[in-house]
């Protein structure tokens, strides 16, 4: 303490000012401390005399408080983040193995299906082929195909041993997968000059293969009846490509490159017959109107080459014809003026 000046009358005053000791309280207090810092967090915000200081917000800084908080967000955020991602992980996985189409390896629970087919066509090719003389060959042939107990029981697989049967053509027309262990086989073959269809079901397990029972003798795909192309047909254009088509299939004929290039459009890609067949005539032409590109049908009639010594005595200067269509795209650059753009098999029926 200390005591103020002396009055003008010789006598001190009775006030007294605070000394800066007395300002700070002499007695200690315990302190929490958080890790890593010094301030004591419950206590930090009060001044000696009790009262409270500024708090965060109101002039001062509350350090650490703001970064706490963020942290829960940003969590959330990150999980989210990582379930997404596995989640959609999971259902790739999912999908792509049961979208997965079965190929032919014979393992697993995937059906040989190249390798059916081939076993079928062969099975096919003994099964339909048949006469009294080849007997014993065809039933020691049909053994490596059909189980042990069914060649036992019957090795002739239901042909009663009378009559002829002869394989013309024969191939593989689909399948149809019933499991990873079964499925049939559909063959399309020419008897006789007559088509037909034959079901082979056939066995698949551990990497082998057997026709487990006796085939299906089925009817060959119906024949339609296709609509033609329309009748209307753009006659100024037809009868100019009438002119200059005959000396374009005589080029092509010919295999000439040099002849085709002055009739096909730049870049185009048409190569040549080779000299295997020659030019007779166009029988029919189709037009159908449009703009400067047109896809016609033309049907052209060739004369085939002979081979050499192949005249027999009696038809000498006869040569065979044989006629064809082609669907070709066309294209007018000069007025009236036409260039092939492609040539190939049409996919229409000609008009006549």
């Amino acid at each position: 303490m200390i005591r103020g000046p002396k009055s003008g009358n010789g006598t001190q005053s009775s006030a007294y000012y605070l000394d800066s000791a007395d300002l700070v309280s002499p007695q200690p207090r315990a302190q929490r401390l958080i890790p890593g810092s010094d301030i004591d967090p419950l206590v930090a915000g009060i001044q000696a005399d009790g009262s409270l200081a500024a708090g965060p917000g109101i002039g001062a800084s509350w350090p650490g408080a703001g970064g706490r908080w963020l942290r829960w967000p940003l969590r959330v955020v990150l999980w989210t983040a990582l379930l997404v991602i596995a989640f959609r992980g999971l259902t790739a996985i999912i999908f792509s193995s049961s979208a997965a189409p079965a190929t032919g390896t014979g393992t697993g629970a995937e059906f040989p299906v190249s390798l059916a087919e081939a076993y079928a066509a062969e099975f096919g090719r003994v099964y339909l082929g048949f006469s009294p003389q080849s007997l014993a060959q065809r039933e020691q042939a049909l053994a490596a195909f059909v189980p042990a107990s069914v060649s036992a029981a019957d090795p002739s697989l239901g042909w009663n041993g009378i009559g002829q049967l002869n394989v013309q053509s024969l191939q593989v027309a689909g399948i149809k997968v019933r499991d990873p262990q079964h499925a049939v086989v559909t063959l399309l073959a020419l008897l006789s000059g007559q088509l037909m269809e034959l079901g082979v079901p056939v066995t698949a397990t551990d990497g082998g293969l057997v026709v487990s029972a006796e085939p299906a003798w089925l009817p060959a795909p119906p024949r339609i009846s296709p609509q033609p192309v329309s009748s209307g047909s753009d006659q100024v254009a037809q009868s100019q490509l009438m002119n200059e088509l005959p000396a374009f299939f005589r080029a092509f004929a010919s295999g000439d490159s040099a002849a085709l290039s002055t009739f096909t459009v730049h870049g185009a890609s048409v190569t040549g017959l080779g000299g295997a067949v020659a030019f007779d005539q166009i029988s029919a032409l189709h037009v159908p109107p449009g703009g400067a590109t047109r896809q016609i049908t033309v049907t052209v009639i060739w004369t085939l080459a002979e081979a050499p010594g192949s005249v027999t005595a009696g038809n000498q200067g006869v040569t065979s014809d044989l006629e064809m269509t082609y669907g070709m795209s066309v294209v007018d650059l000069q007025g009236g003026k036409w260039y092939v753009k492609e040539i190939g098999a049409s996919s229409e029926v000609g008009a006549r």
